[in-house]
């Protein structure tokens, strides 16, 4: 079996789409975020979400028009040629492995702080098991998580205005450098990373070119708005939040709500993981097909109708990834591998004809700018890491397509 089955909607490819943004991020970038912008925390959270939306109209114009597995890598291979392709999946593999690693360190964080890297392995595990069993399960109980957690944050921001915040709200810190801003910004794009997941998903969606559009769209401005609702209330605490850097959302919730917080925090990583897995896997699939990776890794299992090795494969780097790196090194590299992944996208579709284009081609290009000015401004360290591993693709490359011509 080598194709993957059509069987997602506009509702349920929409409920991957939120479930992937709604996850670890919201419940982490607020606090540093914060450190970095001070006050102008929400200003950063504008300029994340504005390339967040040139992101999504770019990627889905490129996906209407290739509507298969692997997302940014098969469009790079479409239009900018092979290499290009293999760089912007590599690149999506390191950033994406990164996130569901911080993500699952994050849900850990609001449940067992000592033994967090334990739990946060267990969840890879349950997630993995989950989307082995396959996509229409895996998006049912995405969708149904992510209403749980869309439902669950509106309710403590409005708890939070009719409550004292038992931590102490202090002034609001000077004006920050402007490049702080734009770090700041690289950062929070964390939490919008997800809203595309159905381009990676695309040959199992029904319909590509009319609900592709109708579920990346519905499913960024329901996002945007929840955010904007959040960033807007914490704002208001963070401040004076004394609690622990990695649970800020606690400051919304004085007394017994902590452990509520705590529930959504550990319910929303899970869909997100979900939707993300998921994507990876679809992405290193397409990767195997083309002979980038090994081809065992491009086969679709007939017991479950999905890439079972490369479901496998994905789940079992991103453990290792969470046993031997910290959260914040993860966001950050996270961050700098997914804005090459759509920096690609942009260039991509700038090679796309007049009749395949839905969106001006001064989109794409202000998106690629965009994506490479806060790629510039995120942590050295980070910068250093995707560096690294790029080159090491590169290298992966060269070997990868040497050997595959002995072997013809």
């Amino acid at each position: 079996m080598t194709q993957l089955t059509r069987s997602l909607g506009v509702v349920r490819s929409t409920g991957i789409g939120v479930a992937a943004m709604l996850g670890a991020g919201v419940f982490f970038v607020w606090a540093p975020a914060y450190e970095l912008a001070g006050s102008w925390m929400l200003l950063s959270l504008g300029i994340a979400a504005l390339i967040a939306t040139l992101n999504a109209l770019v990627t889905t114009q490129l996906a209407v028009n290739t509507p298969r597995s692997g997302g940014i890598y098969a469009f790079g291979r479409h239009y900018r040629g092979p290499f290009i392709g293999f760089v912007a999946g590599w690149m999506f593999l390191t950033g994406k492995t990164a996130s569901v690693a911080a993500i699952s360190l994050i849900a850990a964080s609001y449940v067992w702080p000592e033994g967090a890297r334990l739990v946060a392995a267990g969840l890879l595990a349950v997630g993995t098991l989950v989307t082995a069993s396959g996509i229409r399960q895996t998006a049912w109980l995405s969708l149904t998580l992510a209403t749980i957690v869309a439902v669950g944050l509106m309710t403590l921001v409005g708890f939070s205005l009719t409550t004292t915040p038992t931590v102490p709200v202090t002034a609001l810190t000077s004006p920050p450098e402007p490049l702080s801003v734009l770090t700041a910004a690289a950062l929070m794009f964390f939490a919008f990373a997800g809203y595309a997941r159905m381009a990676t998903l695309a040959e199992e969606v029904v319909e590509p070119r009319r609900t592709l559009p109708r579920a990346i769209g519905a499913a960024l401005v329901i996002v945007l708005a929840l955010y904007a609702l959040v960033g807007w209330g914490v704002s208001r605490v963070l401040p004076g939040y004394s609690g622990e850097f990695d649970t800020p959302l606690r400051a919304l919730a004085p007394g017994a709500l902590p452990v509520v917080v705590s529930v959504l925090a550990v319910v929303a990583c899970v869909g997100s993981l979900l939707a993300i897995l998921a994507g990876l896997s679809r992405t290193a699939l397409q990767m195997g097909r083309e002979g980038d990776f090994p081809r065992i890794i491009g086969r679709v299992s007939n017991r479950t109708g999905g890439p079972l090795v490369a479901e496998i494969t994905v789940g079992a780097v991103a453990v290792v990834a969470v046993l031997t790196l910290d959260v914040t090194g993860l966001v950050a590299v996270s961050g700098a591998g997914v804005l090459t992944y759509y920096a690609i996208g942009h260039w991509s579709a700038l090679a796309q004809t007049r009749e395949e284009r839905l969106v001006w081609p001064v989109v794409p290009v202000v998106g690629l700018f965009m994506c490479g000015l806060l790629i510039i401004t995120l942590p050295g360290e980070s910068v250093v890491v995707a560096a690294v591993s790029l080159l090491l693709g590169a290298v992966w490359f060269a070997v990868a397509k040497k050997f595959g011509r002995q072997v013809r």
